[in-house]
């Protein structure tokens, strides 16, 4: 397995043993291109980075430039990249490798598939995964010849989507199986409400869809040798939990108290994730008792109602605008409840990691968070199976009452341990997602099933990247 990738200045600093593959001529007008061997620095798995200067060398992220832009050409950037994959999947760059199956994420990468298609002779097959719909790559029509795609391929049935072209639909469109990061959320894109203007596609590829749930790096992601936290803990040993959560009260200036419940909110501040509706209904979060942190950064709007409900009610709401690491760690270990809706969630992690570190989700009951979080009723308390606490609509109401029960359960240490104890068992690490991919490649070249595994090495890093153990050669495609 190969991962490839544009040779952003992060992805060239982080790549490990690097070394020039290829020399490419100049592109479509791009300069000259080449590409680099090397291995990710945790994994040390084999990457290729497309190195790119005019393209990929610039100040800002992958996308957008330091003022949040989006850049001007970039369907220009990605078109390249993606017409790079695609020779290098056909075994036209590396002396005779050549791809059996190429797996393309998102509208990055999404021409990849469209292109493999409409170039002659036998090609690899293709898997598209959508980690989120919304995210369309939609780019004036004008952009169309800069793409070095045939004219004939701009058409309803291709990749124009109400005058635009659309690099999301080419990737549904023309992949041999499309996947998604969630069981629901595949069920959900084929409705008018979730589908962006592709359910009518997705329909017709229905049955080549499956939802196969993100996996969670339990490496990282442990409170029992998680080196961002003030003191470990664990299922069998919870004291430790608890000296994270006085260390976090004392962090955000409210006054030590383990009586007292924690509500924390790590996630972008957007509306997908239902911010508006959280600032709106802080004061009624924190009722009468509970503390609240929030961490995050999006819209610059709802950042603000954030800031402005951490001075209405100091010592009771905490806000830091922006993600650091270290302390999304430290606020799922020291959180009693975390606060995580969402008007539409394709699978969602902070939930997993919370439920890890005994810190109960509240969650709307959609996409990857209807598929994770199991609801604290009277029938799963019973049943010593609930993990946290699902409501259904979308209002302040809705949400408010949920957490509500969440508090009234806090109230009720032994309860509260069972349900915590249980959402700490749960098990969302990569074997299974790696079975599920592992079966989806096999069904496609059913002879990999049949040769043997790759050296050690390579067999760890291809378990531990999620997609099982095979000698098939696979094409990972990450914009």
């Amino acid at each position: 397995m190969h991962l490839l990738l544009p040779a952003y200045p992060s992805a060239i600093e982080a790549a490990e043993k690097k070394s020039i593959e290829v020399e490419l001529e100049d592109f479509m007008g791009v300069g000259p291109m080449r590409l680099i061997s090397a291995r990710t620095p945790d994994t040390h798995l084999p990457i290729w980075l497309v190195d790119c200067p005019t393209l990929f060398r610039r100040p800002g992220g992958p996308y957008q430039d330091r003022e949040g832009q989006d850049w001007p050409d970039n369907a220009r950037r990605f078109a390249v990249f993606n017409h790079v994959a695609a020779r290098l999947s056909r075994g036209h760059l590396v002396g005779h490798w050549h791809a059996d199956i190429v797996h393309a994420n998102d509208w990055p990468t999404a021409l990849v598939p469209a292109i493999l298609v409409e170039t002659a002779g036998q090609g690899p097959a293709t898997v598209f995964t959508i980690h989120n719909l919304a995210y369309q790559g939609l780019f004036p029509e004008a952009l169309y010849p800069q793409l070095g795609l045939p004219d004939e391929a701009f058409n309803a049935d291709g990749l124009e989507f109400h005058g635009k072209i659309s690099f999301l639909k080419a990737g549904i469109r023309y992949s041999d199986r499309l996947t998604t990061v969630s069981r629901t959320y595949a069920q959900e894109i084929l409705t008018t409400e979730y589908g962006c203007g592709l359910e009518g596609l997705l329909q017709r590829r229905a049955q080549d869809l499956v939802g196969i749930l993100n996996g969670v790096d339990y490496e990282v992601w442990d409170p029992a040798r998680d080196v961002h936290l003030p003191s470990n803990f664990s299922l069998e040993n919870i004291a430790g939990k608890r000296a994270c959560k006085t260390a976090l009260q004392e962090e955000f200036g409210f006054k030590a108290n383990l009586q007292v419940p924690v509500i924390v909110f790590v996630s972008r501040i957007t509306d997908q994730k239902m911010a508006d509706v959280v600032a709106a209904a802080l004061p009624e979060v924190i009722g009468d008792a509970a503390l609240c942190v929030l961490l995050g950064d999006g819209e610059r709007h709802l950042e603000e109602q954030f800031a402005a409900a951490a001075l209405r009610y100091p010592g009771r709401i905490a806000f830091r605008v922006g993600y650091e690491e270290p302390l999304a760690h430290w606020l799922v270990a020291g959180g009693d409840i975390l606060l995580h809706p969402a008007r539409y969630e394709p699978c969602g992690l902070t939930q997993l990691y919370a439920m890890r570190y005994g810190t109960l989700p509240v969650v709307r009951n959609t996409g990857g968070l209807r598929d994770t979080v199991v609801d604290a009723t009277d029938d799963t308390l019973n049943r010593g199976t609930a993990t946290g606490f699902v409501f259904e609509g979308t209002t302040g109401d809705d949400m408010v009452r949920c957490v509500e029960r969440a508090l009234a359960l806090y109230r009720h240490p032994m309860a509260w341990r069972k349900v915590q104890r249980q959402a700490m068992a749960q098990d969302f690490g990569w074997e299974e997602p790696a079975r599920r991919y592992l079966a989806l490649y096999q069904s496609l070249v059913p002879h990999a099933a049949a040769t043997p595994d790759p050296e050690p090495e390579t067999a760890e890093v291809v378990r531990t990247a999620g997609q099982g153990r095979s000698s098939c050669r696979v094409n990972h495609f990450l914009p």
